[in-house]
């Protein structure tokens, strides 16, 4: 994880963050990306396990839940933008996802 995890990142930062993560865009001024699953129970699985990390890094995902889709949005509201929080929420996701 990183230091500095609550500081507003710049342009230049973000692309930087983006390069290692997959499957994942900015929209909107917020770090998004959708996962399929093969059914309800492993999505619900899948935000129950990113739940845990969200509340250890006190860090909370916009997201939303459509079956076997679990859509998650990532900003750090209190520094009004994106920070590192972001993308470790955001690699979190990804290694329970099995990326």
């Amino acid at each position: 994880m990183h230091q500095q995890q609550r500081t507003k990142l710049s342009g230049d930062e973000l692309q930087e963050e983006l390069k290692a993560l997959t499957n994942w865009e900015i929209v909107e001024e917020r770090l998004q990306r959708e996962f399929k699953f093969e059914n309800f129970i492993e999505a619900f699985a899948f935000m129950t396990k990113l739940a845990f990390v969200a509340e250890r890094l006190n860090h909370h995902p916009e997201w939303s839940n459509v079956y076997n889709k679990v859509k998650v949005r990532l900003t750090t509201h209190d520094v009004g933008g994106m920070s590192h929080l972001d993308f470790d929420l955001a690699q979190a996701a990804n290694r329970y996802y099995g990326e």
